[in-house]
């Protein structure tokens, strides 16, 4: 008896010094770090969205339910997250709060077309647009719809139900090339879009278009203090969706809370600071050790995982998968979601070369582009600052694609491109620059990609480091 007596006192207090390990103030500071480092990793698809809203609307004239655009192809001014530098962008971030439905009309693919994406505020797609879009090219009427919307639809629209009430369209309107005639061809072409509400579809207001061509348009992830704040505008305008409500307490633990001020004290704030530079690490290394090769020992990768796909194309609705981990790497570097990944366009990305080195800006590198690329529209190679996954500041272009009309070609019909901080002699046209004081990765685009991509038929090699 007194044995047992014994080892329960001694069970107890071993239980007790654990449980004094930390002291109260020291918990709830370790609560607020850990918590931060997952409210990073679920919200920032809606930061990454908030970012680029606040830009423009700090930094431009435009508006909600208006156009921003760029009325050339975009160079390193615009900082959002991998964009595409071979199209003309235009972006309409909308919300049916207070104007009920909007409607985003596309314009027939006639004269050019339109490669279009509609989201929510989390970048879940609702739909695309153009040719490889719900209208097929035709034209359309897409009606975003409230959360909870319970009237008739008109005829002759295409409703899309989101479940928050902001949200935006990437649009990027084809250039047939890079010259000025087509530049402004694309251009023309893309103010035939309109965006009004719905209660104005009799007779609508001419849509403002608004253009950021010189706006140093950054919405780079900020991994500091910043995050939550942008994180807190979402809790406060936007409704709880059922599969994040455990995220309620969570947030609340760090002072964010619907219909209360964010306002961390500083001994708060420092434990945010610490969750958000952790939550930063833990994205890079996932970034960096985990993503998917296309081609089996090869160093081009899935732009989005086909099990982030598959989950965000059944709205995150299945039963047993909910891939945030994967979401949050993925929206780390890029934005926008698409409803039909592989049929308007198709992404691969590289962040190492053939030897699974680093790409270093001061260094020569080369890639051989295969004849016969199976696109039905272009294909471009596009390079990005390594840290910050946006264009590479201060250089005079970003890519190279089979728009460019004097890009030189080998008898083959293959194509050289070169990335470095210098052309190779004669090379000029088809180089690409890059900052010799900062690392980069590359992206490949294929526009309206054909089934020889899918079926592997045809390979994209490895970029080589050029030897001297």
């Amino acid at each position: 008896m007194r044995r047992m007596f014994l080892a329960t006192a001694i069970a107890t207090a071993m239980i007790s010094t654990a449980a004094s390990a930390f002291t109260p103030q020291e918990l709830a500071g370790r609560t607020i770090e850990r918590r931060a480092v997952e409210a990073a990793i679920w919200g920032i698809p809606a930061v990454n969205y908030d970012l680029m809203l606040q830009e423009m609307l700090a930094k431009t004239k435009g508006k909600v339910n208006q156009i921003v655009y760029w009325s050339r192809p975009l160079d390193w001014h615009n900082q959002t997250l991998t964009p595409n530098p071979d199209a003309i962008y235009l972006m309409a971030f909308t919300n049916t709060k207070e104007a009920g439905p909007i409607v985003i009309e596309v314009p027939p693919a006639d004269g050019g077309s339109i490669n279009g994406n509609i989201v929510t505020v989390w970048q879940m797609a609702l739909e695309d647009a153009g040719p490889s879009g719900a209208d097929q090219g035709k034209g359309g009427k897409y009606l975003v719809l409230p959360p909870g919307y319970t009237d008739a639809v008109p005829e002759g629209y295409i409703p899309l139900r989101s479940d928050t009430f902001g949200g935006y369209a990437l649009l990027r309107s084809n250039l047939s090339s890079h010259s000025e005639a087509d530049i402004a061809k694309s251009v023309a072409y893309a103010k035939r879009l309109k965006v009004y509400p719905l209660s104005q579809a009799a007779s609508p207001q001419e849509t403002v278009f608004t253009d950021a061509k010189d706006v140093i348009f950054d919405s780079t992830i900020r991994y500091d203090a910043s995050f939550f704040e942008s994180l807190n505008r979402i809790v406060q305008t936007e409704p709880w969706l059922s599969r994040d409500r455990v995220m309620i307490n969570q947030l609340k633990s760090l002072g964010i809370e619907k219909g209360k001020p964010f306002k961390p004290t500083a001994a708060a704030a420092k434990h945010l600071e610490a969750g958000i530079r952790e939550g930063r690490e833990w994205l890079e290394t996932a970034y960096d050790t985990g993503l998917l090769p296309f081609y089996e020992a090869s160093r081009w990768n899935y732009a989005g995982n086909p099990e982030l796909v598959k989950s965000a194309q059944a709205s995150y609705n299945e039963p047993d998968a909910y891939p945030v981990d994967l979401r949050a790497v993925a929206y780390s570097y890029a934005f926008v979601g698409l409803k039909r990944m592989g049929t308007g366009q198709f992404y691969l990305i590289s962040i190492k070369d053939k030897d699974g080195r680093d790409f270093d800006g001061a260094k020569t590198y080369r890639l051989k582009v295969p004849a016969s690329v199976p696109v039905e529209q272009y294909w471009s190679l596009t390079a990005y600052d390594r840290q910050t996954h946006a264009l590479i500041r201060n250089m005079k272009r970003a890519s190279r694609s089979s728009q460019i009309a004097d890009l030189m070609k080998n008898p083959d019909g293959s194509v050289d491109l070169f990335l470095g901080p210098k052309a190779p002699h004669g090379k000029d046209v088809n180089w690409i620059p890059t900052d010799p004081k900062r690392d980069f990765e590359v992206m490949f685009r294929f526009y309206a990609p054909t089934k020889a991509l899918f079926d592997k038929a045809w390979v994209l090699p490895d970029i080589e480091r050029v030897k001297k």
